[in-house]
């Protein structure tokens, strides 16, 4: 389902909706949901393998799917009954595809500070003011786990919650049209003074640093990197079937045999290798705790941001002008990874956090 679909979403830029039906209708909505709240308990590791899997035929389908589990983390992370009623069994069930709302057109890659407004109302709810963009799963998902602050800037005031698609005073931006990853709309959303019932809330007010560098930076660091995975993968494994195939009318060898391309090809082969154990080994050491996985799970994505480029780039070249032809599957595998060193956090940003990590300094110091 989502290898058939793949060129329409790519070309027509539309959402994927029948790979994502596909997918929860498949019991997998619930993947990363808790086995105490109904799902099936997985984490880091699996999701990686998931996106990777799905990325190596829709790149789209693979980043929008596991934004859905990033956000159902979240929502699972500090979950009220209230909630595990209305979201979490309704996303176990295959009914319900949540997302994030956590970037803003004037912080850039800084997504975990935000400037939208989560003002107290009288009756105990909040107001919600401001925008946010390239919302993956913009206008169709069923809930959206949006970032928020209040009248101070001081760290401790940013909050987290939930906000049903639908809800008076939300309004989406235009439809989104990328040089890759067309599929994802990512949509700009505006919300003016739109209620925020305390049920919606998630954890405690004052919680967002805690969601953000505790949930999802690990899992939205490790569905992008299990995405590029795949995109990397596809490229390598579209060259490899190219050169066993190609042959040489004037010599009756065929590429395979030639010496500088089998070089070429392991070395490659090595590159995405040593990148996929790492994500590997980054997701089982956070799923299991271990007080090491930070910089490794940091690493992982930037990691297979060059990785991924490189291998697509090189790919290309060993495959020749055929690569080059339009609607070509390299053509979308080179748009598509184009976007893994500049989707926040960004490949640079990665690097200064490992490297605080490593040296002691707080991560988010300037």
């Amino acid at each position: 389902m989502v290898r058939d679909h793949a060129a329409q979403v790519d070309q027509e830029a539309v959402w994927p909706e029948h790979g994502l039906r596909a997918l929860q209708s498949a019991g997998l909505g619930g993947l990363v949901v808790p086995v105490e709240h109904g799902g099936l308990g997985h984490g880091l590791h699996t999701l990686t393998r998931l996106c990777e899997i799905l990325g190596r035929e829709c790149a789209s389908t693979a980043i929008t799917f596991g934004m859905h589990h990033v956000g159902a983390a979240v929502i699972a992370a500090k979950v009220t009954p209230w909630q595990r009623t209305q979201y979490l069994e309704p996303i176990v069930a295959g009914r319900h595809l949540t997302t994030l709302a956590l970037s803003e057109p004037g912080t850039g890659a800084h997504f975990y500070y935000p400037q939208l407004q989560l003002d107290p109302a009288p009756d105990g709810s909040f107001r919600a003011t401001g925008t946010k963009v390239f919302v993956t799963n913009g206008a169709h998902a069923d809930s959206y786990v949006v970032s928020a602050r209040s009248d101070s800037a001081d760290l401790g005031d940013f909050s987290c919650f939930v906000l049903p698609e639908g809800t008076e005073g939300m309004t989406w931006g235009e439809p989104w049209s990328g040089l890759g990853m067309r599929g994802n709309s990512a949509r700009t959303l505006h919300l003016e003074g739109v209620n925020v019932p305390q049920t919606q809330l998630l954890g405690a007010v004052g919680d967002q640093i805690w969601y953000v560098f505790n949930v999802v930076a690990p899992y939205f660091l490790m569905a992008m990197t299990g995405t590029y995975l795949g995109v990397a993968d596809a490229a390598l494994n579209a060259a490899i079937t190219h050169l066993r195939q190609r042959s040489y009318t004037h010599s009756g060898r065929t590429a395979a045999q030639e010496s500088v391309l089998q070089h070429r090809v392991g070395a490659l082969w090595e590159t995405l290798e040593r990148t996929r154990q790492l994500a590997y080994a980054a997701g089982r050491a956070g799923d299991a705790g271990d007080s090491s996985a930070l910089p490794a799970l940091l690493s992982s994505k930037s990691a297979v941001a060059d990785t991924a480029v490189q291998v697509v780039n090189d790919a290309m070249g060993l495959m020749g002008g055929i690569s080059y032809r339009d609607g070509n599957d390299m053509e979308r595998h080179l748009r598509d990874v184009r976007a893994a060193p500049v989707m926040s956090p960004t490949t640079d940003l990665l690097r200064i956090w490992t490297g605080r990590v490593l040296l002691g300094q707080p991560l988010l110091g300037e």
